[in-house]
């Protein structure tokens, strides 16, 4: 028989974040957003069929606080906000000599992490990024990131020299989660860093299928029985990538006993 997951669909929706990269595409009317939205209340249609966002956004921009304002307001409490590290930190200063934009970083998002609604910081390397383990247990050991036990904090490596036991070992001695990545070009290794969260991001060209995400429900339902589990979905002009991450809930939901 199937395995039935011990978490409760309450409990789940406080391990299990599921979504996107971004939500502000009009190009996903009216397969995901209802013809008549407008594009103001697209982050509040979302964030009633998602439960987490990974926001692009701050790659390139620092959001206002009153942005942050807006953000908070258009979702639930249970609703997590993740975000791309910027682009001076992770490819211009490629980790080095970045503690003031690090603090910066985390700084701004503190009306988020007060309210609760802080999922991860995501730090994508460039694929032209070499291991460097001398250079990531230095950043790891930054004041700013350090300075709170709260802080979720994921690498996304994009060249394949990282994926190493030692890389795992400085993750893990700073309890820094490896984001499972997939794609068509590069698919990380399943290892399991931080102590309590995970983070996974799925990109593969064309979506997935039924069984996939059936397949991906069964596994993170369970993989959230021990820890908090992170999705998020391509993001295309085309709406694959959240109606994926709608089904995939759906889907998990079912495996923690909603009807």
């Amino acid at each position: 028989m199937p395995r039935v997951s011990q978490l409760s669909p309450s409990e789940l929706s406080k391990r299990l974040y599921a979504g996107t990269s971004g939500w502000a595409y009009p190009t996903w009317k009216p397969e995901f957003y209802p013809t008549s939205t407008p594009a103001k209340r697209f982050l509040e249609f979302y964030a009633s069929k998602l439960t987490s966002v990974e926001v692009n956004y701050t790659f390139r921009a620092l959001p206002t606080a009153k942005i942050l304002e807006g953000w908070l307001a258009a979702t639930p409490a249970n609703f997590r906000f993740s975000f791309k590290a910027p682009q001076r930190i992770t490819h211009f200063r490629r980790l080095q000599e970045c503690a003031d934009d690090v603090a910066q970083f985390v700084a701004t998002l503190e009306p988020v992490r007060q309210a609760g609604r802080l999922g991860l910081l995501l730090f994508q390397l460039p694929p032209n990024f070499k291991a460097d383990a001398e250079r990531l247990g230095g950043f790891l050991a930054s004041p700013a990131l350090r300075a709170s036990d709260s802080l979720q904090i994921a690498f996304e490596f994009r060249h394949e020299s990282w994926f190493a036991d030692e890389t795992y070992a400085i993750l893990r001695q700073h309890n820094a989660a490896l984001c499972i990545a997939e794609s068509d070009d590069l698919l990380t290794p399943e290892v399991h860093t931080a102590t309590d969260y995970t983070c996974y991001r799925l990109r593969r060209d064309g979506g997935y299928s039924a069984l996939e995400l059936d397949a991906f429900a069964k596994r993170f339902t369970a993989l959230a029985e021990q820890r908090d589990v992170y999705v998020y979905f391509k993001h295309e002009d085309e709406p694959t990538g959240a109606l994926n991450a709608a089904a995939f809930l759906a889907r998990a939901r079912a495996n923690a006993g909603e009807r």
